[in-house]
Order: C-alpha cells, then sequence, then structure tokens
C-alpha cells in the first residue's frame, strides 16, 4: 500500500511538473502575441485619431471604411489564414521542417487569389453604401478611403501567413520588434502624410498600406537570412500549388469561424441605429464594441500559444502533451478574464469619461459594463478553444458552431430583448453573450469529447500522407 502511495504521490508530482513546463512554454508564447495583436490593433486606432481632427465627415468616412474593410477583406484574410496553424504546426511537430515553407506559400497564393474579388466589391462601396441608407457624400470619401487600402489587403495576403509560419515555430520575438517599429514609422507617417503633405482623410489609408508592407519586408528579410528559420525555409515549387486545395479546406471554414463572430458584432451596431434615440444607442454600443474589441487582444494571444502548442504536439505525436495545452491555456484565459473583468466592474463608474462627458452616455456605459465584464470571460474561453480548434484541424467543427450560436441564439434573441422586451442596447448585448455562452458551452464539450490518440493519428496522417501521394505523382 505504501508503494502505492508514494507511486500515486510520484504520478501528482510529475504531472504537476509538466503543467509548470508547459505553463512557461505557453507563457513564453503568449506574452508577446498579446503585445503583437494589440501593436497592430493600434495602428488603425492611431489612423481614426489622427483623422478625427479634420473633422465629422472625415472621421466618418475613414470609421466606416475601416469597419467595412475589416469585415469584409482583412477579417476573412486573417481567419483564412487560420488553416496555416493546423498545417504549419502540426508539420513542424512532426519535424518535416521544409513542409512548413511549403504550405506558407500555399497560404500566401491563396491568400493573393482572394483579394481581387474583394477589391471589386471596395471600389463600388461609394455605390452601395447610400443603398443601405448611408450619406452620399460620406459615402464616396470611404470609398476613396477604402480604395487607398487596397495595397494594404494584397500586403496582408503576405503578412498574415508570415505571421503564421513564425508563430508556429514558437518565433514570436521578431514579430514583436518589427510590431513596435511599425507602429511608430506608422504614427509618423500617417500625421506627415494627413497634415504636412494634406492627403486628408485618404493620407492615414496611405500610412497604413506602407506600414503593411513594411512589415511585410522587414519580416521577410528575416526569414530569409535568419538562422532561427534556416530548417524550415523552403524553395517556391510545384508543391506548393499541390498545396492550395489542401489549404482552403481547413482555410474556408476557419475564416468562417472568424467571420461569423465578428459579423454578428456589426450587425449588434446596426440594429441599436434602429432605436428612438439612435445617436446614444449608437455611441454607447460602439464603446462597448471598442472596449471588448481592444480586451480581445489578450486572450487572442492565449488563443495563439493554444494552437501553436496543440498543432506541435500533436504532430510530434504526444496526445497528452497536447491535452496539457489546453488546460494550461484554459487556466490562463480564466485566471485573466476574471482579473480584467474585476477591475473593469470596480471602475464602471467613471469608466465612461475616458469616452465622452455626456452623463447621460456615461451612466448607460456603467449599466453595460456587467455585462461586458461576462463578455470578457466568454471571448477568453471561445478565444482559446477556437485555437485548440485552429491546432486540431476542426474548424469546419467550429465553423458550424459559430452559425448556430450567433445566428440561430445570439441575434434572434438580441432582437426580441432589444425591441419587443424593450431593453434596448442591453437587451442586445444580453442577446450576443447568450450567443457567446452556447458557442463556449458547445467548444468546450467537443474539447472534452476529443480523442487525443485519435487528433495524433489524423495529424501524422496529414503530415505525412501528402508526402507520399506527391512522390507517387512524381514517379
Amino acid at each position: 500500500m505504501e508503494e502505492e502511495g508514494k507511486r500515486e504521490e510520484r504520478k501528482w508530482a510529475i504531472t504537476w511538473e509538466g503543467f509548470v513546463q508547459e505553463l512557461k512554454k505557453a507563457g513564453y508564447i503568449a506574452a508577446p502575441m498579446v503585445a503583437v495583436s494589440v501593436l497592430q490593433y493600434l495602428l488603425q486606432v492611431v489612423s481614426v485619431i489622427i483623422v478625427g481632427h479634420l473633422g465629422a465627415l472625415a472621421l466618418s468616412s475613414a470609421a466606416i471604411a475601416t469597419s467595412i474593410t475589416n469585415v469584409t477583406g482583412f477579417s476573412l484574410l486573417s481567419g483564412m489564414a487560420g488553416g496555416l496553424e493546423t498545417l504549419a504546426g502540426q508539420a513542424y511537430g512532426a519535424k518535416q521542417y521544409q513542409k512548413l515553407g511549403t504550405y506558407t506559400y500555399s497560404a500566401i497564393i491563396s491568400l493573393i487569389i482572394m483579394c481581387p474579388p474583394i477589391c471589386v466589391l471596395w471600389i463600388f462601396i461609394g455605390k452601395l453604401l447610400p443603398l443601405l441608407g448611408q450619406d452620399n457624400s460620406i459615402s464616396q470619401e470611404a470609398c476613396k478611403y477604402s480604395m487607398w487600402l487596397i495595397p494594404a489587403l494584397f500586403g496582408g495576403a503576405v503578412l498574415k501567413p508570415l505571421t503564421r509560419y513564425l508563430q508556429t515555430q514558437s518565433v514570436i520575438l521578431p514579430m514583436l520588434i518589427t510590431s513596435s517599429s511599425i507602429l511608430c514609422f506608422h504614427t509618423i507617417s500617417c500625421w506627415i502624410l494627413v497634415y504636412k503633405l494634406q492627403l486628408g482623410q485618404n493620407g492615414a489609408a496611405v500610412a497604413f498600406s506602407l506600414s503593411t508592407w513594411l512589415n511585410v519586408i522587414l519580416l521577410s528579410l528575416y526569414v530569409k537570412f535568419s538562422s532561427a528559420c534556416e530548417k524550415t525555409r523552403a524553395p517556391l515549387s510545384r508543391e506548393a500549388l499541390y498545396g492550395i486545395g489542401e489549404f482552403f479546406r481547413l482555410g474556408v471554414p476557419s475564416a468562417i469561424m472568424v467571420c461569423l463572430k465578428w459579423w454578428s458584432m456589426e450587425l449588434l451596431l446596426l440594429l441599436s441605429g434602429l432605436f428612438k434615440n439612435p445617436k446614444l444607442e449608437t455611441s454607447v454600443l460602439s464603446i462597448c464594441l471598442t472596449i471588448s474589441t481592444l480586451h480581445f487582444t489578450i486572450p487572442y494571444g492565449f488563443g495563439a500559444a493554444a494552437s501553436t502548442r496543440v498543432s506541435n504536439e500533436l504532430g510530434a505525436g504526444n496526445p497528452q502533451l497536447a491535452r496539457m495545452a489546453v488546460l494550461v491555456a484554459l487556466f490562463l484565459a480564466v485566471t485573466e478574464s476574471v482579473i480584467v473583468s474585476s477591475g473593469l466592474f470596480l471602475s464602471r463608474q467613471v469608466l465612461g469619461y475616458a469616452y465622452s462627458n455626456d452623463r447621460q452616455v456615461v451612466r448607460y456605459i456603467s449599466v453595460m459594463i456587467p455585462l461586458i465584464c461576462l463578455s470578457f470571460i466568454m471571448d477568453s474561453l471561445q478565444a482559446v478553444l477556437s485555437g485548440v480548434a485552429r491546432g486540431s484541424g476542426w474548424q469546419k467543427i467550429g465553423a458550424y458552431i459559430n452559425l448556430g450560436s450567433f445566428y440561430l441564439v445570439g441575434l434572434p434573441l438580441a432582437a426580441v430583448l432589444g425591441f419587443v422586451a424593450h431593453l434596448r442596447g442591453k437587451g442586445l448585448w444580453i442577446g450576443i453573450l447568450a450567443g457567446s455562452f452556447v458557442q463556449s458551452v458547445l467548444l468546450s464539450i467537443v474539447t472534452a469529447c476529443t480523442d487525443w490518440n485519435k487528433q495524433v493519428t489524423k495529424a501524422r496522417e496529414r503530415v505525412f500522407e501528402r508526402r507520399s501521394s506527391m512522390k507517387d505523382e512524381e514517379k
């Protein structure tokens, strides 16, 4: 009995030691990724702030153009790049290093293919927005702003795969350095183009495009010359073209996962404009969405860490370590959300003054804060669980879950509570919160029921099956 007791103690000691080791590995990825996501988010914030001093028309057109280009373009590219987290992450874990470079080329080609249709949409925004009830002058200026963002769209088609390429190898520090440098460059160039060269709000779009391509150049130079990427660099070959279909099979549902949630939040803002006092409701909902989006950059880093660790361990054939990575990422997410939510709740009476001096707006925000705190918890959980989905390769399941959660539960409930129950903005947010709760519960159930041994088998087949099929084709 004593020996069994000692073995049991030793077992738990090893498990605790493994948890601590995994916590260090996840933290090494998550901490800089949080900083990277915040810095990248601030690029567009800086643009809107600088443009805001030009007047109401410039601010409105830039804000609308930023929202539309995010929803129809940049979010789509970011979501599709999630397919690379499965392919590259598992290949790296399986020590098939050359495949990382090949998969990255496949992703870049695929995302570039997606850009021309998006560009057509942006070119005709000036004609589409008036059909949605927008002022004609704002629509025309928003169209010009969007067209100047087209170079940034193609830059993003290269940048998103590059960041995933480095992320799946846990090479995060270069992205942190370049993101910091790019933010400084963007702030200065945006101010010069807008005010000194008198390009107006379009100067901010030009600066964003320049910043995106500068980031691409810096990261490309690092990949080309750094010894950290020596094993994973690969020449452009026919295999990259053959991999486009495989990338789309994972990238499309990955994009749907991201965009369905993003679009539901944008629809929430549109619905708020239908209330009796649309100016108040839209202002408050816009501020709440800004707070929520800014917070999401933190759990996004945890999700990136979860995706990287899970995909690496599945590719390496370590199911228990993959499971441990999930538990550690969830622990980080819950801890962070509780701390941040508590701080936000305690500051609920004064936080509104950071955005407005209108006491009515400030009081309304203080009422919304408890709901935002609950959203923080849901967002943290779903960010990590979505990262697990990308790392494991079950993005299609995640897409179905998001579709049901937000479009069968969240938005219908939001409409009922907001308009029928007359809860206005509070009802809209409760509806989306309910959708987020359903999403988190369903993702948790899928993750809890996952057979990690089976996931290892699928990962190994995904990595090695394509290699053998390519050899057969070459013969």
